[in-house]
């Protein structure tokens, strides 16, 4: 449990960061804030004192306390180097590295520097995250959303990069509530494909996996049943399983269920990326259904953690370097005051034949 104080601190930063509170403009009074709050005289104190030392406030003998913008040049950013920060759900894990490193490239191209941050797909750490980047005073924002395909309760943030008119974009996903430019795979098209492949190659039961708290999985669905609609095949609930970043860690378990009860059905799986097709593959391992004689799988994106895997999977391309550094280049050209730059870019998957698929014998 926090301590009092820190959830004043907490509080008072979300309004100014937000914009709730405008600079120059005076805070409630010590004894207002104790009733709001229900703490001590002490606490409030301690709070705006702890304000003052960051910068975000500033106290004047005999008139009030007032919001302040000094926490801005504290961070640094008077500094000469402009400062992009890059906020994705995960840093050192599946296709990120490939897209940090473009964005890295690119913003050494022209002496930018980087302030990463990460959220692990955790809104109560994008918060933390968009807070870091407005207190620093970034010059432009890379984010990849975090639970795209569910409401996010950090809006605020980002309408005060808007306020500020700190560029920013979206890549992989973005937030449909708000109007914000975008860099993403065409992931309606990579499901599509991945199914209108296995379609061609005579198969009519075809499960899905799909991760639903992030867009790409919404998308990568409506692909799925948009193939399935073409070759008039039925959309079987049953066939699908559906997973969230919470429930991740069951996801073994889960598919174990899943495969045991479809295995007599299901002669493929269109899954929601590659880690998921080589969960996918292990699971079968286990249950000794053989891949691809007994199912076939296809996984999404096309990351190394499919082409170094003992199997070589089926898969689609993701630009992940590529949008990495097209991002950044997007960001710069803001920043330089271009015009008529892209609201909205879709990069197009192709598929990559692996070992994970089988033709059927059609009678």
């Amino acid at each position: 449990m926090k301590p009092k104080y820190q959830v004043i601190i907490d509080d008072l930063k979300n309004k100014i960061l937000t914009g709730e509170y405008s600079v120059g403009e005076q805070i409630p009074t010590e004894s207002v804030m104790q009733e709001m709050y229900n703490v001590s005289r002490h606490t409030v104190r301690k709070s705006i004192l702890e304000l003052s030392n960051e910068g975000f406030l500033r106290s004047e003998k005999g008139s009030g306390t007032y919001v302040s913008n000094q926490y801005q040049s504290k961070s640094g950013s008077h500094s000469k180097n402009k400062t992009i920060g890059v906020i994705t759900t995960y840093i050192s894990d599946y296709i990120f590295p490939s897209i940090i490193r473009g964005i890295e490239r690119r913003l050494n191209e022209d002496n930018y520097s980087l302030l990463l941050a990460s959220t692990n797909n955790d809104v109560e750490q994008e918060k933390k995250a968009l807070e870091m980047m407005l207190s620093f005073g970034v010059d432009g924002l890379i984010i990849e959303p975090t639970k795209s395909n569910l409401y996010n309760p950090n809006i605020g943030y980002y309408l005060s990069f808007k306020e500020q008119e700190v560029p920013f974009i979206m890549i992989n996903a973005y937030y449909e509530e708000l109007e914000v430019p975008f860099f993403c795979l065409d992931d309606v098209q990579s499901s599509y494909l991945a199914t209108k492949e296995l379609i061609s190659k005579g198969h009519t039961q075809i499960g899905l996996i799909a991760k639903m708290d992030d867009l790409q999985g919404k998308y990568r669905m409506k692909g799925y049943i948009k193939a399935l609609g073409e070759a008039k095949l039925r959309f079987q609930p049953e066939q699908l399983l559906s997973y969230t970043t919470e429930t991740k860690l069951d996801l073994y378990t889960n598919l174990k269920g899943f495969l045991n009860e479809n295995k007599d059905v299901l002669t493929a799986i269109v899954c929601y990326n590659d880690e998921v097709g080589l969960e996918v593959a292990n699971v079968c391992r286990q249950l000794d259904i053989s891949i691809p004689e007994q199912l076939s799988i296809i996984g999404q994106d096309n990351s190394y953690i499919a082409k170094n895997a003992n199997i070589k999977l089926t898969t689609l391309t993701h630009p992940q370097e590529q949008m990495g550094h097209d991002a950044a280049d997007w960001v710069i050209k803001k920043l330089q005051g271009k015009k008529d730059l892209p609201n909205e870019t879709y990069y197009q998957p192709v598929l990559i034949e692996g070992e994970t698929v089988k033709e059927l014998d059609i009678q």
